[in-house]
């Protein structure tokens, strides 16, 4: 039977609950048990695909299509296996679910009440995958704070859960605050009991508290926090700050989670984690032999959430190429052709970001138009290869006009331009073109040498394509479309003949980096700017 782990959230939101969720995974799975994680997020959104990045930082598309929350993003590149639409729900979704069921006259006119038609709707969602055959154990984080109003029906069914499946089956984790108060210098445990107490009203009593602090958690401590909040002292984890999110797997190994938890679930050990690749990848991580400075050019750049796995993808890449990346973010809106080349200056590349609408459009052009003409290595995904189309148009084939109808519906020269089946779409949740295609590579180009083969397949987001009324012109000066859709004839990745490194891509390369293969593309552009830079 599969074992069932819910993660809750206790004190205050952004305590790691993702990256715990994460690291508990990579334990089990290197004692070769098959696990997977899901979230549960309590917003009305159906899914995170129309939110502002402000407000909820980057959206992570899956190979499926769905548009998730970004902490798949760190189930993936921790667990290196693709999550689905399965692995993220949200409170709007379970409500469209009911309301369509109550509309279709499934509940043969009963009162449809969040109890039991929404918590069992919850349930029916935390079992799809555990009963899907591909897992032994199913990690499921709520999002949120215990207490939350939004987050109750979801306590409400892992209380009923937990019920039904049996204590030796199903297992909750705390996540939880240890402030430290400077002016008494002591860590306080206050917090964390009114956090447990809250969650045993609910019916929920936590069998792991996992304690964020920033000083290390005495044994004293760990026995108090034990007492008043009905849990082993074995089971009071530390989880202290961290110099990077890839630490927290052996720092939880080091206090043992995985052993409890495994305990807990009356599993066996079977043997010791198998963490080498990743303990080689934190070495090269941390003892890097060179650095290069990135320029990472868009309109979100104030959140770093926004980028979060474009971020994330640099780290990967720099410790495969032994070599720190220092990120420097500018957004697009500050650029200028006066200023270019001085928001520019010192970079030994430069990525533009993807995104959506006219704002900073014309600075991305600017900066791209920068790097070609002084070959400085050059990385544009979805908008940004859009944006180096636009700009090779105006400033090389002399197309004045050359824009998107996104951000100009009247140009003569539309070079990106909107896919005719998408003209027909009035929604705009989850109506882009999502998820995971092929793409062709044509041989003798820079991408198939990168990818070392000629058929790959990426993630997409987008509803804007490259217009191939104008691929005859791009080409002939020097813009080749090396990577085509075999299916529908569309353009995936462009590149510039003679420069270092000029490549764009309309998919999302940043979702599919993990840390035990890391991009081919962010692995080349990070290789071309420390060229680059030992050139100069």
């Amino acid at each position: 039977m599969t074992k069932y782990i819910f993660v809750t959230g206790g004190v205050t939101s952004s305590l790691g609950k993702g990256i715990i969720s994460a690291s508990l995974a990579k334990l089990l799975q290197a004692r070769d048990y098959r696990v997977t994680i899901q979230k549960f997020d309590p917003y009305i959104n159906i899914d995170p695909g129309t939110l502002n990045p402000y407000e909820h930082g980057e959206c992570f598309v899956t190979e499926d299509g769905a548009e998730t929350d970004l902490d798949l993003g760190h189930y993936e590149r921790f667990l290196n296996v693709p999550t689905s639409q399965s692995n993220n729900v949200t409170t709007g979704r379970i409500y469209q679910n009911v309301i369509n069921k109550e509309r279709e006259g499934a509940y043969l006119g009963k009162t449809v009440q969040v109890v039991p038609h929404i918590t069992d709707e919850i349930k029916r969602n935390i079992r799809i995958l555990g009963e899907s055959g591909e897992y032994d154990i199913v990690i499921t984080e709520l999002g949120g704070t215990v207490g939350d109003i939004e987050s109750l029906p979801f306590i409400e069914a892992v209380r009923q859960f937990r019920w039904e499946v049996g204590y030796s089956n199903s297992l909750v984790i705390h996540l939880t605050l240890i402030p430290f108060l400077a002016a008494a210098k002591e860590l306080k445990t206050k917090p964390t009991q009114h956090s447990v107490k809250m969650l045993l009203e609910y019916g929920i009593q936590p069998d792991v508290l996992v304690c964020r602090t920033e000083h290390h958690i005495t044994q004293d401590i760990r026995r108090k926090i034990a007492q008043f909040c009905n849990v082993n002292i074995n089971a009071v984890i530390e989880s202290i700050d961290a110099s990077t999110i890839y630490d927290v797997p052996l720092l939880m190994l080091k206090e043992q989670l995985d052993k409890t938890v495994l305990t807990k679930l009356k599993l066996p050990l079977k043997h010791e984690p198998n963490l080498e690749s990743w303990k080689d990848f934190l070495g090269r991580l941390k003892n890097p032999t060179a650095e290069v400075n990135i320029g990472l050019i868009g309109k979100y750049v104030e959140l770093q959430d926004a980028y979060k796995s474009i971020i994330e993808s640099f780290i990967h890449a720099g410790a495969r190429n032994e070599c720190k990346v220092e990120i420097h973010s500018i957004h697009s809106e500050s650029i200028t052709e006066e200023n270019v080349a001085e928001k520019l200056a010192g970079l030994d590349g430069v990525l533009v970001a993807p995104g959506f609408g006219s704002r900073g459009i014309e600075g991305k052009i600017s900066a791209i138009k920068y790097v070609r003409e002084k070959h400085i290595p050059f990385f544009g995904i979805c908008l940004g290869m859009q944006c180096a189309v636009i700009e090779f148009g105006r400033n090389v084939l002399g197309l004045e006009d050359a824009h998107s109808t996104e951000m100009n519906e009247d140009t003569h020269n539309a070079v990106i331009s909107m896919m005719e089946e998408q003209k027909r779409i009035k929604n705009k949740g989850g109506t882009m073109r999502l998820g995971s295609y092929i793409c062709d590579l044509k041989k003798g180009t820079k991408a198939a040498a990168i990818y070392g083969k000629t058929r790959i397949t990426e993630r997409h987001r987008h509803r804007y394509e490259f217009n191939n009324e104008y691929l005859t012109k791009y080409e002939e000066a020097g813009m080749l479309a090396s990577g085509i859709n075999p299916d529908n004839n569309l353009v995936e990745i462009v590149e510039l003949k003679n420069h270092p490194f000029f490549v764009g891509g309309q998919f999302h390369p940043e979702l599919k980096s993990t840390v035990a293969n890391p991009h081919p593309l962010f692995v080349s552009f990070v290789a071309a700017a420390l060229a680059s830079k030992r050139k100069k």
